[in-house]
């Protein structure tokens, strides 16, 4: 749910170059993925529950709040869903041309999310399953890349005489590699379908964070230990071209970016069904509470997946197949920045509010490290507020389009007034540590 492999960074080092673009993918984990694995950890190990941060927010902040972090949430996924069908064509034009021209893309981006929301259907076993063999499928070229790298030192120094690194730029490297290393949280509205979420969610955390970071700079060292210019990474898939200027030039590893291409088609699939698991769950455990009509509650008999939830995010995610990647990195960023902050205030507010909540994991540092924790985060988050003031939207402004949808949480709020007539404020005595 938080990387799909090292696909979808290219453009991190075509703008920043190697040395900035690396520092970024070390220092990132520290400054963004680190602070939020702690918020997560605590959250999830103190509250297990259906609906994850979604849970979270609405008992540490009330039912308005808490709607506005699912529907922030919601309205981010729409342009985050839409990137792995994109990334998916990126790569699959690769291997096929054909796929680059008219509307043929668009059609296999909507095959990525019906395939995605049949295997939901099937259960979140299925899910779990798929998406672990996948990402060794992935990671495995670039495991050999890695391997290599020491034997074939400057191999390809004088392979491309491409020019100097423009592309999105120093900034545009640092939103791509916020959004390559976001999606933390998602994995805590499945918690209640977990095994012993107390132990396993802080564990799997922390362990997430150095696995991702390994998956995302080893292969930039190796590639840079080649030779290979940044410059080569000009677009999402670029590794394609890299896979193949390794292959062309060692005899025996021309199948090399074909492994490659179908490395990246596959993390792009697999990223898309994991987040369906995660998504679709939120607006079946608002209609539990009242918040939604209570249609999307509807769960498969045999596998328990909310069939209904399912097959209206997916229509939803497909409508937005069209936008281009860096228009929906930026909005993605904006709005689940801002809901990743709603969480960071729901951390501090329990701390206060219920300091003897039971938690398997704090934050270390007491009050102050939790209030602490968030603030590098903000910092990041106010770069993605800069950048979108630069993009548009349905030809408006990007940071004007951002924040009619935050207005809109609050108008979808007062309109479903009806619905939570009779709808408690969330107990604050469940879970609490015995005296």
């Amino acid at each position: 749910m938080v990387s799909g492999g090292t696909y979808g960074t290219e453009e991190i080092i075509h703008g920043a170059g190697y040395g900035r673009g690396i520092l970024i993918l070390l220092f990132l984990p520290v400054l963004w993925c680190l602070p939020t694995a702690f918020m997560i950890g605590e959250l999830s190990s103190a509250l297990p529950q259906e609906g994850g941060y979604y849970a979270w927010v609405r008992r540490g902040l009330g039912n308005f709040w808490g709607f506005q972090e699912a529907w922030l949430s919601l309205a981010a996924s729409i342009f985050d869903m839409a990137i792995y069908p994109t990334l998916f064509v990126f790569y699959l034009k690769q291997m096929s041309p054909w796929f680059g021209l008219g509307n043929h893309g668009i059609y296999a981006g909507l095959f990525v999310v019906v395939t995605c929301a049949v295997l939901n259907l099937a259960g979140i076993r299925v899910v779990g399953i798929t998406s672990l063999w996948l990402f060794f499928l992935l990671s495995a070229p670039f495991a050999l890349i890695v391997v290599m790298a020491p034997f074939k030192m400057g191999a390809l120094a004088q392979a491309h005489t491409a020019p100097a690194a423009t592309g999105l730029g120093l900034l545009g490297g640092v939103l791509v590699a916020m959004w390559n290393y976001m999606g933390w949280d998602n994995a805590s509205t499945i918690a209640q379908e977990v095994e012993r979420p107390q132990r396993t969610y802080p564990k799997a955390m922390i362990a997430a964070v150095v696995l991702v970071a390994l998956t995302y700079v080893l292969p930039f060292v190796a590639v840079y230990l080649m030779g290979i210019p940044s410059s080569v990474f000009g677009e999402d898939g670029s590794w394609a071209a890299v896979a193949g200027a390794i292959g062309g030039k060692f005899v025996g590893f021309e199948w090399l970016r074909f492994l490659i291409v179908l490395g990246g088609m596959t993390s792009a699939f697999g990223m898309f069904n994991a987040l369906v698991m995660s998504y679709s769950r939120l607006p079946m455990v608002m209609a539990w509470d009242g918040m939604l009509p209570k249609a999307f509650a509807k769960a498969h008999s045999k596998t328990n997946a909310p069939w209904v939830s399912i097959i209206v995010c997916a229509s939803c995610w497909a409508m937005c197949l069209g936008l281009g990647f860096k228009r929906l990195v930026t909005l993605d960023i904006m709005l689940y920045g801002l809901s990743l902050m709603l969480e960071f205030v729901t951390l501090v507010a329990l701390r206060i509010r219920e300091p003897e909540l039971k938690r398997g994991f704090r934050v270390p540092g007491g009050l102050t490290g939790a209030i602490s924790c968030g603030i590098f985060p903000l910092l990041l988050l106010s770069l993605a507020m800069v950048e979108s003031n630069h993009e548009t939207v349905l030809g408006m402004n990007g940071l004007a389009f951002g924040a009619l949808i935050i207005v809109s949480g609050f108008v979808v709020y007062g309109a479903t007034g009806k619905l939570r007539k009779r709808l408690p404020q969330p107990s604050l005595t469940e879970n609490v540590e015995p005296a």
